[in-house]
């Protein structure tokens, strides 16, 4: 399993994505590797580990979020990305810290909600064969319903089949069954009932299912949907996938996941450090802190699904701490985050590895967009060199906004051949750009002419 990864194959994971960062890509590592040692020690042990949080300190763009990211997605956990700025104290219009956790119980069951679809796809695959075949052989009709039925939810049952009609409609099953597995009736549109979704209210930021608040009391309500025979089949997988598995079963398991493998990440909590001075638009964001600790540090939070206990979940933090310091932080909360990683800024040769080594990085992805409309990109090493050094000089004449930078720097470099490429009659193209071209195109790599300083 991926959770068995040891901290150096932790570590050579995040290598593909993230470049530098070594301290906190270890520590990430060490606490994910915490957690499964923590599952095999004995129970009355067990409930005596917590994990260690993390704070993470560094300018903005330099990976502290796509650490995280990339940590919950390795390990398949639920994860749950938050900035401290959106929350307030309670008291206050605006969304409360609890929210976080709800938001992390959703993420769970939806992860195993689509473990438990995976299972049984392959039966939902034939029953929802068998559902199209009857649908393509025999249509559904809207039957006329007397409106008490309908706020009842009766249904008026149809007719039953005579013995000559069940042999017609076996027979041309058998040839429809046999088109449809040979991909003729893909682009065929059929009508399909689908079940409507409830009315939901907005409430303080969060959206509320009227009826799950009538307790199932209201009848399913139902319509005829013309679609595809493809996007048929997935409507209808989706539906029979969800007859077959146990919902009760895939709460429970979310729950227990949500609570012993959860990863919260908070971003910008410097944001919310200092003292209110009671008033203006920070007037809540020391009562947030009080509220994020008892959070942090162990509680339970009810949710539509049951209580959940934070206990156990890993909680990292993250903030630049430009203006604020981390002694800003209430000492609680700062007790509660026993492990500080200071991450260090981006330099030159580190962008010029963020252009090469990741597995997506940004010459691939312009390289694939672009190959879309024929055009096949080709960057020269010293191109990559002067798009680095473009990055480096915009940082430094402006905001430090770190890899960032390199976004706005391709879109200024790549605009015209962007803007240029696409349609029936654009021939392939084969184009490298050099070092001229860069120092061409971008503003930031033009070369300064020193000569209007010289007295």
């Amino acid at each position: 399993m991926s959770r068995e990864l040891t901290p150096r194959e932790v570590v050579r994971e995040l290598d593909r994505y993230i470049v530098g960062q070594e301290e906190a890509k270890r520590m990430v590592a060490i606490a994910l590797r915490n957690r499964y040692r923590r599952s095999l020690v004995s129970d009355e042990m067990r409930e005596e580990i917590y994990p260690k949080n993390i704070l993470m300190v560094g300018p903005t763009g330099v990976g502290k979020t796509e650490i995280a990211r990339r940590l919950a997605k390795l390990v398949n956990a639920p994860f749950v990305k938050v900035e401290a700025t959106k929350f307030t104290e309670v008291g206050y219009v605006g969304r409360d810290v609890e929210g976080i956790i709800r938001d992390l119980v959703e993420n769970a069951i939806r992860m195993v909600r689509e473990e438990h679809e995976a299972r049984v796809k392959t039966r939902a695959e034939v029953m929802a064969e068998d559902r199209l075949v009857s649908l393509l052989a025999d249509p559904p009709k809207k039957p006329v319903q007397n409106p008490i039925d309908v706020l009842l939810g009766n249904r008026n049952k149809a007719p039953e089949p005579s013995e000559e009609e069940r042999q017609r409609l076996s027979g041309r099953r058998s040839d429809i069954l046999q088109q449809l597995r040979s991909g003729e009736l893909e682009n065929q549109e059929i009508q399909v009932e689908v079940e409507e979704a409830a009315p939901q209210l907005e409430v303080g930021g969060s959206a509320i299912n009227i009826g799950d608040m009538m307790g199932g009391m209201l009848p399913k309500r139902t319509k005829l949907r013309h679609v595809k025979v493809k996007e048929a089949r997935k409507i209808l997988l989706h539906e029979e996938a969800q007859k077959l598995i146990d919902e009760d079963a895939v709460k429970e398991e979310a729950v227990r996941r949500a609570e012993q493998q959860g990863i919260v990440f908070i971003d910008e909590i410097d944001k919310i450090a200092g003292r209110s001075t009671g008033q203006g638009p920070d007037v809540s964001r020391e009562g947030v802190q009080r509220d994020i600790l008892p959070i942090v540090e162990g509680s339970t939070v009810n949710t539509k699904h049951g209580a959940v206990r934070t206990d156990f979940m890993l909680f990292i933090a993250a903030g630049a701490f430009h203006v604020a310091k981390i002694s800003d932080l209430i000492p609680e909360l700062q007790g509660r985050f026993p492990v500080h990683v200071t991450l260090k800024s981006l330099t030159r040769e580190d962008f010029i590895r963020i252009l090469t080594q990741p597995d997506n990085a940004l010459t691939r992805q312009y390289a694939a967009l672009l190959e879309v409309d024929k055009v096949r990109l080709h960057f020269d090493e010293g191109a990559l060199e002067e798009i680095a050094d473009a990055a480096c000089s915009a940082n430094a004449m402006g905001e430090n906004i770190g890899a960032r930078r390199l976004h706005g720097v391709f879109e200024e470099l790549l605009e015209d051949i962007s803007f240029n490429a696409g349609g029936d009659e654009m021939p392939e193209v084969d184009l490298n750009i050099t070092a001229e071209y860069v120092r061409a195109h971008v503003a930031a790599a033009k070369k300064a002419d020193l000569k209007k300083y010289i007295l």
